[in-house]
C-alpha cells in the first residue's frame, strides 16, 4: 500500500512543472525578448529615416532571421558541448552590443550591423529552450516550451508600449528605443550571470570530437531522422505561414483599415494576450489530456481557419479614420530623417477611401485573429515538445538549434515571399494562401505524426 502511494505521489511530482527551476529562464528570456520586442515596430521607420527603400526596408527586416539561421543551430551544438549558461552569456553580450550600434547609427550601414550582430546573437531562444528541456520531464516539456512562447507573448505586449513610452519622453528621438532595449539587454545580461544555474551536468556534454558544432550535413541528417525528420518539415512550413502572417499583417491593415501605428499597436497587443494565455497556462493543460498529436492537429486547423477569416475582411476604415490625415502622418516621418529626400512619397500600399466607414471590419479582424493567435500559439512548443522526445538526451540542444534554424530560415523567406504575393495579387492573396498550406499541412500531419 506505502509503495502504491509513493509511486502515485511520484507520478503526480512528475506531472508538474518545477516552476522554481523554469522561472529564472522564464524572465531571462522575458527580458531579453523585452529588447527586441521594443525595436521591432520601430524598424522600418528608423530605416526610413535614413532614406532607405522599401526593398532595403525588407532586406533589413530578413537580416536578422537570416543570422539566427545560421546561429541557432550552432549555440544549439555549443551549449550540449560546453553548457548552457557560456553560451547564454555570449550570446547575450552580442546582443548588447548590436543594441548599442543601434542606439548610436548615423547610417543605414549600422543598422544592418546591428541586426547582423543581433541575428547571430539573438539564437540564444534555442539554448534556453534546451535549458527548459533539461529541467522538465516528457510531461511537463510542452508546458515548460510554452512558456517561452509566454514570454514573446508578453514581450510583444510591453516591447510597443515601453518603445511608445520612450519615444513621447524624447521627443520622438528613434535612437532612445535603442539604449532603452540595450538596458534591458544588460540586465539579462546580470541575472544569467547571477541567478542561472547550468541546467546540463557535465558528464552529459558531448566531448568535442563526437560532433561538428555545426554543419549543413548536420541538417541533412536531422531532416533524414526517422522520429523527428517530418517535425522539422512541419515546423518550417508552418513558420512560412504564419511568418508571413505576421510580417504583412501591418500592410494589411493599413490597406483594408487605415490603421496607424497606434493602431497595429493595439492589434499586437490583442493578439499577445491570446499567446500569453494560451502558452503560459492553456497548453499545459490541453498537453496532458490530449497529448502533443492532437494538439498540432488542432494548432494546424485554427491557424487555417484564422488566416482564411483575415483574408476575407472588410475593406472598412474606422469612423475616426482620415486618409488625408493619414497621409501626413505617414509623410511625417520627415521629422525624424538625416536625408532631406521624402521616401513615403514611394509608399505603394493603397490606402481606404473615407466614404463607408464602420466598426465592422476592424471587429471581423478581431474575431479572425483569435484563432490565429491560439493555432500560432499551440504550434511551435508542441512540435519542439514532440521533437525533445523523441530525440536522444545528449542530442536535444542540437535538434532544438535545427529547428530555431528552420524557423529563422522561414521568418527570413516568408516575407519575401509574401510581399510578392501581396504586389502582385492584392492584400487578400497571401493570406488564402497561407491559409492553404495550414490545410495542406493539417491532412499531412494526420498521417504523419504519431
Amino acid at each position: 500500500m506505502a509503495t502504491s502511494t509513493l509511486a502515485a505521489s511520484s507520478e503526480t511530482v512528475d506531472e508538474k512543472l518545477n516552476f522554481k527551476k523554469i522561472l529564472p529562464i522564464f524572465v531571462i528570456v522575458l527580458i531579453d525578448l523585452l529588447g527586441l520586442t521594443i525595436i521591432i515596430p520601430l524598424m522600418p521607420l528608423y530605416a526610413t529615416a535614413f532614406g532607405a527603400s522599401p526593398l532595403l526596408i525588407g532586406v533589413l527586416g530578413a537580416a536578422y532571421p537570416v543570422m539566427q539561421f545560421i546561429g541557432a543551430p550552432l549555440l544549439g551544438r555549443l551549449s550540449d558541448r560546453y553548457g548552457r549558461k557560456p553560451v547564454l552569456m555570449v550570446s547575450q553580450l552580442g546582443t548588447f552590443i548590436g543594441f548599442v550600434i543601434l542606439g548610436l547609427a548615423n547610417s543605414l550601414w549600422m543598422l544592418f550591423l546591428a541586426r547582423i550582430l543581433d541575428g547571430l546573437s539573438g539564437a540564444n531562444i534555442s539554448t534556453a529552450q534546451a535549458a527548459i528541456s533539461d529541467s522538465t520531464t516528457e510531461k511537463t516539456r510542452t508546458q515548460g516550451l510554452g512558456l517561452v512562447g509566454a514570454a514573446f507573448g508578453i514581450g510583444f505586449i510591453l516591447g510597443p508600449i515601453i518603445a511608445f513610452v520612450s519615444l513621447a519622453a524624447s521627443g520622438n528621438n528613434y535612437h532612445v528605443p535603442a539604449f532603452v532595449a540595450a538596458g534591458f539587454s544588460l540586465a539579462s545580461i546580470l541575472l544569467t550571470w547571477f541567478w542561472f544555474e547550468e541546467t546540463l551536468p557535465r558528464e552529459l556534454r558531448q566531448s568535442k570530437a563526437k560532433k561538428p558544432p555545426f554543419t549543413l550535413t548536420a541538417m541533412a541528417e536531422a531532416l533524414r531522422h526517422p522520429a523527428v525528420g517530418f517535425l522539422l518539415v512541419l515546423i518550417f512550413a508552418q513558420q512560412i505561414a504564419f511568418g508571413g502572417f505576421e510580417q504583412l499583417l501591418a500592410l494589411f491593415t493599413l490597406n483594408r483599415l487605415g490603421l496607424n501605428a497606434s493602431g497595429n499597436a493595439i492589434i499586437f497587443v490583442f493578439v499577445g494576450l491570446i499567446v500569453v494565455a494560451v502558452q503560459g497556462g492553456l497548453i499545459g493543460r490541453w498537453s496532458r489530456k490530449y497529448g502533443e498529436r492532437r494538439l498540432i492537429l488542432a494548432g494546424l486547423a485554427t491557424l487555417a481557419i484564422g488566416l482564411s477569416l483575415t483574408a476575407m475582411t472588410p475593406r472598412q476604415p474606422m469612423p475616426s479614420y482620415s486618409k488625408a490625415a493619414l497621409q501626413a502622418e505617414l509623410q511625417g516621418s520627415a521629422t525624424f530623417r538625416t536625408h532631406e529626400n521624402p521616401t513615403t512619397q514611394n509608399l505603394t500600399i493603397d490606402l481606404p477611401e473615407d466614404t463607408q466607414k464602420g466598426w465592422f471590419g476592424l471587429g471581423w479582424l478581431l474575431i479572425a485573429m483569435i484563432p490565429a493567435a491560439v493555432g500560432g500559439g499551440i504550434l511551435q512548443p508542441s512540435i519542439n515538445s514532440l521533437i525533445s522526445q523523441k530525440a536522444r538526451k545528449d542530442e536535444v540542444g542540437g535538434l532544438l538549434g535545427i529547428s530555431a534554424a528552420f524557423l529563422s530560415g522561414a521568418n527570413a523567406i516568408a516575407p519575401l515571399v509574401g510581399g510578392l504575393i501581396f504586389q502582385a495579387w492584392g492584400s487578400t492573396a497571401p493570406f488564402l494562401i497561407f491559409g492553404l498550406i495550414m490545410a495542406i499541412l493539417l491532412i499531412l500531419a494526420f498521417f504523419k505524426v504519431r
